[in-house]
């Protein structure tokens, strides 16, 4: 992050989240019915998901009462108790294993929409309006495959910003601080008292952290590889 600025700490950069371990939250983000209204209560159906994936069931003997359901590639993996019954078993396919598929299709629209040039810019905007009074003016806000090793960088002397594409899917509010991060970069070169006092406006800040460290620990130890630093 210019100027041989020393490593993040806590880190708000290691190894990007896998997918599937993705949770959403951003604090940026009719007409009046005339007609009368409807004594009856409403009900509303779930939207369904557009194809049912494979559902593989894993009977275990030391469940006993808990039901779960995850992605393992494209397939969902039903996780029940030994004792459950074959109609007990149909009953969850039915109603955890849709939830779960339309969790992951709103998750794969919600990076659809962010994952534009156009998007990212938006976001710089709104962060520099609302944690820093709009003093830092990017000219330039872009994705990067380039960025191997770091979530992001900024250069001051030209006002352009590079965020990491590996970053394209995970929370909302995790890439809001890495962007903020490099704004701040734009006012401050270095990670001194000054930096860090603006980075950690942002209300989840230290979740953010705390959550990229831990996916990044899970993700390098593995391999061995190093872990991306902001």
């Amino acid at each position: 992050m210019g100027n041989g600025a020393p490593k993040l700490v806590p880190a708000i950069g290691h190894r990007p989240p896998r997918s599937g371990e993705l949770q959403t939250m951003s604090p940026f983000r009719s007409p009046r019915n005339t007609q009368p209204r409807n004594t009856q209560p409403r009900h509303t159906e779930p939207q369904l998901p557009s194809e049912m994936p494979e559902v593989i069931v894993q009977r275990s003997a030391r469940r006993k009462k808990t039901v779960s359901a995850h992605f393992s590639g494209e397939s969902v993996i039903l996780a029940v108790p030994q004792s459950a019954t074959r109609r007990e078993v149909e009953q969850w396919k039915t109603t955890l294993v849709p939830k779960i598929v339309a969790k992951r299709e709103r998750a794969q629209r919600n990076a659809r929409r962010r994952s534009t040039d156009d998007g990212l810019w938006r976001m710089a905007q709104e962060l520099s309006a609302n944690y820093l009074d709009g003093k830092a003016r990017p000219t330039e806000v872009k994705w990067s495959s380039r960025q191997n090793t770091r979530w992001g960088s900024a250069t001051p002397s030209t006002g352009v910003i590079r965020i990491s594409t590996r970053l394209a899917t995970v929370p909302d509010w995790v890439l809001e601080t890495v962007v903020l991060h490099e704004l701040v970069h734009l006012l401050e070169a270095h990670h001194n008292d000054r930096f860090w006092s603006l980075a950690r406006r942002h209300p989840k800040a230290n979740d953010a952290a705390q959550f990229l460290d831990g996916v990044a620990w899970a993700d390098a130890n593995p391999r061995g590889g190093p872990a991306a630093t902001v």
